[in-house]
């Protein structure tokens, strides 16, 4: 075994290094005016949620273009989908924390960022569905003196649930996670302001070794706690289709379905959002080719998941001979709405293709229009799913085209700008990066490569 030549001076200035190039982030943002740009395009966004969401309590749910029997539309596909997104944040990081794959230390940060904006976004559906939003409440159960209490066979009850305790979850191990950081921001920052702000969120840590006793334990615990979450959470999600009686959605692969498209969907918004902030900020030191082609093959790797649940699908159907189960196929492949299936399926896979490369995985352009195809190949996904099994119901009488209205494309997009206003939010104000994680993995790889 060669012996390892400690150099105390070289890894203090590495490490060093490490938490300047990630505290001077939120310290002195190095591009302020390219973040205005966007956090203005943001704001506009944001703004046009504000209004669709005005125009939806004052004149009611009959703004959007739901009807009998179509009365899920897209306010459901992007409730499911903005969910998906947030899971491949939970992913990244909790499952690979318990596993211990270091690699993740430079992404995990902003891919929980992902998934507690993610659901925030997915949870204000169900809500704006309801029809009488401020009563959402209602679907809790507190104590009532009058005994009413949430109807609990209703999957509106099982969405309250479970987006209270996944959104929970995350929120905690977000901020769990980031505590020593904030610390390590709170000593850099020079003024007061930053000094009291980051020192609030630092919780009085001082690198004790109780306080990293501590850390660890509730760090770990949080990620046991939400590992298994992401697995419930979006198997119960697919309960709200698969526990109907409609056809194309009584299929018992849904729930391993529906988890592997949403952690399709997760890595591939990761994997964009990694490549923009490795360019824009400069750190292709921290976000290296390693991650990269990772990102490339979690995405290769639940795609092809994702693929076996349509080819899944498809078997069922013609297997069961059922009638209705054989012509919302039909719809699918040849219908009214096939643009949604083919486009799902060409969106979804062909480009995932190039991720079998290593050359292509590598390369951040190729990466980011991989997740831009795989995103909006899995909202084309869930749309299809919706509207190809409602549109034409049991009876001939009762069937009946859907199509969306522009306050449901303008309440979408502004979701789209919720989400991008928290995010940079986010990017501009905390540490983006573990930067203590980042500098144990350094350590640990040069202590395996020096034995």
């Amino acid at each position: 075994m060669a012996e390892r030549r400690p150099n105390r001076a070289s890894d203090a200035d590495r490490d060093a290094a490490v938490t300047r190039a990630i505290t001077r982030i939120p310290l002195d943002y190095p591009h302020r005016l390219a973040w205005w740009l966007f956090f203005l395009a943001a704001l506009g966004l944001l703004a046009v949620f504000l209004v669709s969401v005005t125009v939806l309590f004052a004149r009611g749910v009959g703004v959007w273009g739901n009807n009998i029997p179509v009365n899920w539309g897209i306010a459901i596909s992007n409730y499911v989908w903005w969910l998906g997104i947030g899971q491949g944040g939970t992913l990244i990081s909790a499952l690979l924390l318990l596993v211990q794959q270091h690699w993740r230390n430079s992404l995990n940060r902003f891919a929980e960022t992902v998934t507690v904006f993610a659901v925030i976004c997915a949870g204000i559906y169900p809500i704006l569905h309801l029809g009488r939003p401020w009563l959402f409440y209602w679907m809790a159960p507190y104590p009532s003196t009058m005994g009413v209490w949430p109807q609990f066979k209703s999957p509106l009850a099982w969405d309250f649930f479970a987006v209270v305790t996944y959104l929970t979850v995350s929120i905690v191990f977000w901020y769990v996670g980031a505590i020593p950081d904030f610390a390590s921001t709170r000593d850099r920052a020079k003024r007061r302001s930053a000094q009291v702000f980051y020192g609030l969120l630092a919780l009085g840590w001082r690198g004790a070794a109780r306080h990293w006793a501590r850390w660890r334990q509730a760090y770990r615990l949080s990620a046991a706690l939400a590992v298994p979450l992401v697995v419930s959470f979006h198997s119960e999600v697919s309960l709200l289709m698969s526990a109907g009686p409609i056809p194309g959605w009584a299929s018992t692969v849904f729930p391993a379905h529906f988890v592997a498209g949403a952690a399709f969907s997760g890595f591939a918004v990761v994997a964009m959002l990694a490549t923009v902030l490795r360019k824009t900020l400069g750190l292709q030191d921290l976000v290296t080719a390693k991650h990269l082609d990772m990102l490339g093959k979690l995405m290769l790797v639940t795609g092809m998941l994702t693929a076996y649940g349509y080819f899944a699908e498809a078997f069922n159907a013609l297997y069961s001979g059922e009638a209705h189960e054989l012509q919302t196929l039909r719809d699918r492949f040849a219908g009214a709405y096939a643009w949604s299936y083919w486009g799902a399926v060409i969106l979804n896979f062909v480009p995932l293709q190039l991720m079998w490369l290593r050359r292509f995985r590598c390369n951040p352009a190729c990466l980011f229009l991989v997740g831009l195809s795989g995103a909006v190949g899995m909202w084309l996904e869930r749309y299809m799913l919706v509207v190809t099994s409602l549109y034409r119901d049991y009876l001939v009488s009762s069937w009946g085209a859907y199509h969306a209205s522009v306050w449901e494309w303008l309440l979408f997009a502004g979701t789209v700008g919720l989400f991008m206003v928290g995010f940079l939010l986010f990017v501009r104000l905390a540490p983006m990066m573990s930067a203590f994680e980042i500098k144990a993995a350094i350590f640990e790889h040069e202590e395996s490569v020096d034995v």
